[in-house]
């Protein structure tokens, strides 16, 4: 992956909602990625404490159309970023901001989302070309802490609330600037099936689009 391409932001997505799949194993991605994008997702994270991350995301990356980005969570290493890269991931989701780490994945083109809480993590992500800030926890800052902070970044910037953020909450946070969301276990629970996941991303969607519809009347 060069990094002359543009990364994809998870706010152009048509739903802006990265699937969380924590604790996934390499013999059951298969089945939830399908029903993931089948529902509509296009943006999934596996955590690197997850069973064996790498293989999953070699084989979410290999059956997810273009449009999609499959990448890696709790990425802490540049080393990290170079097996993600070399699995075929886009996306690169970080709990911190780690210069080393961030420039690394930014120099490969990556969809880049490091984990910030604080005005000062934000600008500084914002200033190493970050493509996304990932607020967490967001439900300690809420959307009113979100937007105080997002004021003072530039306008083009994809601010996702992720931690302690579910579909009930969709509303007040978009009507509160935030482009994008995590969904970790309102969405996945290690063990969950492939229909239990597509029964829970439908719910999901649909609750995605009513926020949307209830902000635009």
């Amino acid at each position: 992956m060069s990094g002359n391409n543009v990364p994809l932001k998870v706010a152009n997505l048509p739903y802006p909602l990265v699937a969380i799949l924590r604790g996934v194993k390499p013999t059951e991605v298969g089945g939830v990625v399908e029903a993931l994008l089948e529902a509509g997702l296009r943006a999934i994270e596996i955590p690197l404490n997850s069973p064996d991350p790498f293989k999953s995301i070699e084989i979410a990356a290999k059956m997810a159309p273009t449009d999609c980005l499959i990448g890696a969570g709790t990425i802490l290493q540049p080393a990290e970023v170079d097996r993600l890269n070399d699995a075929g991931g886009r996306l690169m989701v970080s709990p911190n901001v780690n210069p080393k780490t961030l420039s690394h994945a930014v120099s490969l083109g990556m969809t880049t989302m490091p984990g910030v809480f604080s005005a000062t993590e934000a600008l500084l992500a914002s200033e190493l070309g970050a493509t996304a800030l990932k607020f967490f926890p967001a439900f300690k800052l809420g959307p009113d802490g979100i937007a105080a902070i997002r004021v003072i970044l530039p306008p083009e910037l994809d601010v996702a609330a992720v931690g302690g953020v579910s579909e009930a909450d969709f509303e007040k946070y978009m009507a509160a600037g935030i482009t994008s969301f995590g969904l970790g276990s309102s969405l996945y629970k290690p063990g969950d099936g492939a229909s239990e996941v597509a029964q829970k991303a439908r719910r999901i969607t649909a609750a995605y689009d009513a926020a949307a519809k209830a902000l635009r009347n």
